[in-house]
């Protein structure tokens, strides 16, 4: 398959020309692998290349799933792949070949994907910018001097550089919808436990859930479909659904009542040109028909974060402490970056009162959220408060540590409440920023109500079309 055709298709329509014979698996993999060694040395998207098993996998038997013969990327968090390394961006907590396929990573290869190799994560995915020692720094396609965004930043830089038209990725404060808005692709965070957990550490807060990110909204919703059911043992099952996702792709959302916000947590304003972009995603959405008002979420955000940060650092030091038992010894003094070992330090000194009191207070605080959303269908903000910012003004791994939360939280303030109460919330590419960088827009749904915001996706993507904006490095 040429350079360029192979690009220009979704995953559906790739394995659209596989089903008339008109291209076979071993192609779209030859052209997958041909764009991951033009772009991967600028970008660093990929840290794990599997072409042999790739090409072995695209030459034998592909079940008969909605994406046979795409080539497809996993994260390298989480998810376990058979006889593949785990690094999860960490010097320390490393698996030199998984011993089986992760039940979420038997999906996908059921749907019919071919798996190339593993994509870029930040350490632990802690950071939303994917940039560790142990995996190097990933970077925009849009612009190789900003970020792709975290923690699936390797995802979607492959993504939106045409390595593959889809692949994994993992959202636990904002990892789908970050990057998604960096590198200008459509990134639904699904509702909690609608796909399998891949670690019981991963998922045991409740925040992170795995989905993929996407050039279309129809490819998002139709590896949901091939994806999203119970797996038996999760104790937590998310509602059924009423039909296929990728059939409400296409239906019209109706009159929706839709409220839009640009508070922060802080209460510091976003910059002007966030804002006019916010309010230009107003005026279209009035156009659709829908019914549009300014209303906030009306939670004390301080006591909210408090509350996460205490749960969190009590699950993440218990996470490291897991690995400390399997690998018998303490992580040495050069094995954990800068947020990794402040995360791990801070955790090991909260009592069991302090971590169950964040989690009894975010259970209080989600109830108050959810209780908004009886007044609108769907919540409107910017994914991030500016446009993806340069590599060397956001770097996790500075020694500074206060000053790098100052610089996260002057970029990220909306994606993580959706992660606290298990809603579904997504990041669709609408605009461009003054400088020529994906500017993303984050509409949060009811609880397991993503049939709402596929309509809804569906209606934008044809109404404001993305899948043909070309970032810089693309040819």
């Amino acid at each position: 398959m040429a350079f360029d055709e192979y690009a220009e298709h979704d995953a559906l329509g790739l394995a659209a020309l596989v089903a008339k014979g008109e291209v076979s698996p071993a192609e779209l993999v030859e052209a997958a692998i041909t764009r991951v060694e033009r772009h991967n040395g600028v970008l660093n998207a990929v840290v794990h290349k599997a072409y042999d098993e790739a090409r072995a996998t695209a030459k034998g038997h592909l079940p008969d799933g909605p994406f046979k013969g795409v080539p497809f990327l996993i994260k390298d968090l989480g998810a376990q792949v058979k006889g593949w390394p785990r690094t999860s961006g960490s010097r320390f907590a490393q698996v030199a070949a998984d011993d089986a396929d992760s039940e979420l990573v038997a999906r996908y290869r059921a749907a019919g994907v071919v798996l190339l190799g593993k994509s870029n994560t930040p350490e632990f995915g802690i950071p939303g910018v994917t940039n560790s020692d142990q995996l190097g720094a990933c970077r925009n396609p849009w612009n190789p001097d900003h970020i792709s965004g975290g923690s699936s930043g390797g995802a979607a830089s492959a993504t939106a550089a045409g390595m593959v038209p889809l692949a994994h990725a993992s959202d636990g404060l904002g990892s789908i919808r970050i990057p998604a808005a960096c590198c200008g692709l459509f990134g639904m965070k699904i509702t909690r436990d609608r796909t399998p957990i891949c670690e019981v550490v991963d998922g045991a807060l409740g925040f992170s859930v795995h989905h993929v990110v996407s050039r279309t909204v129809r490819d998002s919703a139709a590896m949901l479909d091939a994806t999203g059911y119970p797996q038996a043992g999760d104790p937590f099952q998310a509602p059924a659904k009423d039909g296929p996702y990728l059939d409400e792709v296409a239906k019209s959302p109706g009159r929706l009542r839709i409220a839009w916000s640009a508070e922060t947590p802080s209460g510091r304003p976003i910059p002007e040109e966030m804002l006019a972009h916010l309010l230009r995603t107003v005026e279209l959405l009035k156009g659709l028909g829908h019914e549009v008002f300014e209303k906030g979420l009306g939670v004390d955000y301080r006591q909210l974060y408090r509350a996460q940060s205490l749960a969190s650092a009590s699950n993440f030091s218990a996470n490291v402490a897991r690995w400390v038992e399997k690998l018998g010894r303490e992580p040495g003094e050069d094995e954990l970056g800068p947020l990794a070992r402040r995360g791990y330090e801070a955790g090991k000194r909260l009592n069991g009162q302090q971590a169950f009191w964040g989690f009894q207070q975010l259970r209080l605080m989600n109830r108050q959220i959810l209780s908004a959303f009886e007044d609108f269908d769907v919540y409107l903000t910017p994914v991030m408060s500016t446009p993806a910012p340069r590599i060397d003004w956001l770097d996790p791994n500075m020694a500074d540590t206060r000053e790098f939360d100052k610089r996260q939280a002057a970029t990220y303030a909306t994606t993580p409440p959706a992660n606290f109460t298990g809603q579904p919330s997504m990041s669709v590419p609408l605009w461009e920023s003054e400088e020529g960088l994906p500017v993303g827009m984050m509409f949060t749904g009811r609880f397991a109500d993503e049939a709402t915001l596929y309509r809804l996706a569906g209606q934008l993507e044809k109404e404001q079309p993305w899948k043909d904006r070309r970032p810089a490095l693309w040819n």
